[in-house]
């Protein structure tokens, strides 16, 4: 018996990806991810050839990006000595609406990991259900060690070259690591005096100037938000559970501050360096002392005043928990990490950060029952926020933080929903990154189709 057509092609068109990036595994772990469960959904729907072929062609599409932009930033430090960096915009699909997505300053940013988040931003902002594309972009600067006027200048710099290639319906960047309200707001600035347009351009201003409330706080919230709706459906609550959050950055503070609003117990922040510790719960007197930390650029390892411990070069994983937040970056949960959460009998990870589980975490934990929150539903909130600050921008309004929380609520209990009824018509009600997967593919495959860069299939 000769093979399906879409294994077939499913196994180039993998065999495509790995060709052409080599030297990419993050870009090539998150294609492959998405095409098998494509290619899983094409077999057990019963899918005609006509049909296959359709969903192969959207695949071949959506794994290219528009264009990848590259440029060289020129800045000056306080000493008077030029310096160059590298500056990125991956464009990755405009299908469902202007490019959106966030910009990051670390001294490890490169292509890879841009290509693959720019790839994870087209299916996230389809989740989200308002009409955005997918991006990702930033520079290989390190803001950490820099003054504020450095900092300010690189990103004058930055947006000078970055300017030729955004607007407001085109593309739409926000902050991300690195980047913050004070950096958007130096760029946004560069963009006006270079433009002589005050244009919504970017997110993650501050309100006072055209931001919407509770950006900073959107992607922490939504990602708690998500976790309530999963607790429900396992007949749970987040009340009592004993937490560990990664990071220490936007989406871990305030995922540890909503988390604490609904009397769960979060006893870990961390940070590259390490994790600190709380048995008894951090209160919001030490998160409100470790937000105003960051915003002086002071580490967890250096602040004095805080009651529990620092533990160097570890991370929260090996700890006894309900509930797994990992918040601070891709890949920071291996499957060691895994098999420690399974020993202490875990309920759920939930990903607030991007692809933050390895591919051997996500298979042992699948394997072992314990239910996945995937970063593409579970921190779609920031750019979801970023989407309504778009509407506020464009309308010249500005919604008050309660108004905008309850519309961030409303999107993500509808991402909820969705996963939930795309895991119903797999058979596997609460495989929420299958389901995620399937149905924002889904949905960016309908656009392209009503775009005519497919044919039509023919129905069975």
């Amino acid at each position: 018996m000769s093979e399906p057509l879409y294994k077939k092609n499913i196994k180039q068109l993998i065999e495509k990806i790995d060709r052409e990036y080599p030297d990419n595994s993050q870009f090539k772990q998150a294609t492959h991810e998405l095409i098998n469960d494509i290619a899983a959904y094409i077999e057990q729907q019963e899918f005609n050839e006509s049909e296959q072929r359709y969903y192969l062609e959207v695949l071949r599409i959506l794994i290219e990006p528009d264009r990848v932009i590259q440029f060289r930033v020129d800045w000056e430090d306080d000493a008077g000595k030029f310096h160059s960096n590298r500056g990125f915009r991956v464009q990755f699909n405009n299908t469902l609406g202007p490019y959106k997505g966030g910009l990051r300053f670390t001294r490890n940013t490169n292509l890879d990991e841009l290509m693959f988040l720019g790839f994870e931003q087209v299916f996230k902002n389809s989740l989200t259900g308002l009409p955005m594309g997918g991006a990702k972009g930033g520079s290989d600067f390190e803001p950490h060690g820099r003054s504020e006027s450095e900092i300010r200048r690189f990103c004058q710099a930055f947006m000078t070259q970055l300017s030729h290639h955004i607007g407001p319906d085109r593309d739409i960047p926000a902050g991300d690591i690195g980047v913050g309200t004070r950096e958007i707001g130096y760029m946004f600035h560069q963009y006006k005096t270079i433009k002589n347009q005050f244009r919504g351009v970017l997110t993650g201003k501050h309100p006072v100037f055209g931001g919407s409330c509770i950006r900073e706080e959107a992607t922490g919230y939504g990602c708690v938000y998500f976790a309530e709706h999963m607790m429900e459906a396992l007949d749970n609550t987040l009340e009592g559970k004993k937490c560990g959050v990664s990071g220490a950055g936007n989406v871990a503070i305030y995922t540890a501050k909503k988390l604490i609003e609904k009397n769960s117990k979060v006893i870990t922040l961390s940070d590259s360096k390490g994790v600190y510790v709380n048995e008894d719960g951090i209160s919001n007197e030490e998160l409100d002392a470790i937000i105003q930390a960051r915003a002086k650029r002071i580490r967890l390892k250096d602040m004095k005043q805080l009651s529990g411990e620092y533990h160097k070069d570890k991370k929260p994983w090996h700890l006894k928990l309900d509930l797994a937040f990992p918040c601070a970056t891709q890949n920071e949960l291996d499957e060691e990490d895994a098999k420690s959460l399974v020993d202490n009998k875990a309920i759920a990870v939930i990903e607030g950060a991007n692809m933050p589980c390895t591919d051997g975490a996500i298979q042992l934990l699948e394997k072992k029952g314990v239910v996945m929150g995937p970063s593409k539903a579970v921190n779609a909130g920031g750019v979801a926020v970023s989407g309504l600050e778009i509407s506020q921008n464009r309308s010249r309004l500005s919604w008050e933080a309660d108004q905008v929380d309850e519309k961030l609520k409303a999107i993500m209990k509808n991402i909820h929903t969705t996963c939930i009824d795309y895991g119903e018509k797999i058979g596997d009600k609460t495989n929420y990154r299958k389901a995620a997967n399937i149905a924002s593919f889904i949905k960016v495959a309908k656009a392209i189709e009503f775009s005519g860069l497919v044919p039509l299939p023919e129905s069975h």
